[in-house]
């Protein structure tokens, strides 16, 4: 059984008007080995702890950015987050290796089906293309930045489609805590939204 601790850093300023976050985060938040932070309930006025931040960093292996997509970004807060807890000479720099060798990725509602997501689509970019600065940030720290999870057409889901996905969620989770996963091969995929649980099983894991 793996010993993989997983951070959910979950940022959302209208969490309660959101149908689609308030039911994944009901999945994922009780698992064992997980811990989930609220980070707009926890840092209201926007003042973080940096010291404790940076701890339970230290504490778990994966780290998971939870949040919508705004303006092809993240919510402010988590903007903040990155800019203070990720310190030069803790985070990255000579002497700042303090997350390496730990994972992170990023699990995002969207406004925006794929296919607006598109070169020939409205927004020009892929989400995953749009994530890179987070897969930057992932690198200068020492860590391994792997496939995003996508919600997309967010607001106009249906109640068994937001099921779904929070099934996947899960399932992804319950996947990231397995021994002997191949990151390497799974950072070759564009997103975890084109496997199916059965291809994670049989894919990613390290020959012997």
């Amino acid at each position: 059984m793996s010993n993989k601790k997983i951070l959910i850093l979950f940022f959302h300023p209208r969490f309660e008007d959101s149908k689609v976050n308030v039911k994944l985060i009901e999945g994922v938040k009780q698992l064992s080995g997980v811990t989930f932070r609220d980070m707009y309930e926890l840092y209201p006025d926007f003042n973080i702890n940096i010291i404790a931040e940076q701890q339970l960093l230290l504490e778990h292996d994966i780290i998971i950015w939870h949040h919508p997509f705004y303006w092809y970004n993240c919510p402010p807060l988590m903007k903040q987050w990155l800019d203070l807890v990720l310190e030069y000479g803790w985070a990255y720099g000579s002497h700042g290796k303090m997350l390496a060798g730990k994972w992170a990725m990023n699990v995002i509602s969207s406004g925006g089906n794929f296919n607006v997501y598109q070169k020939e689509g409205r927004n020009r970019f892929t989400h995953r293309e749009f994530l890179n600065s987070f897969d930057q940030t992932a690198h200068l720290c020492l860590m391994e930045y792997l496939p995003p999870f996508i919600v997309p057409g967010a607001n106009r889901l249906s109640s068994e489609e937001i099921e779904d996905y929070m099934i996947r969620y899960e399932q992804i989770v319950h996947f990231l805590m397995k021994d002997n996963i191949d990151v390497s091969k799974l950072q070759l995929v564009e997103n975890f939204n084109q496997l199916n649980e059965d291809q994670w099983e049989h894919q990613f894991y390290k020959t012997q």
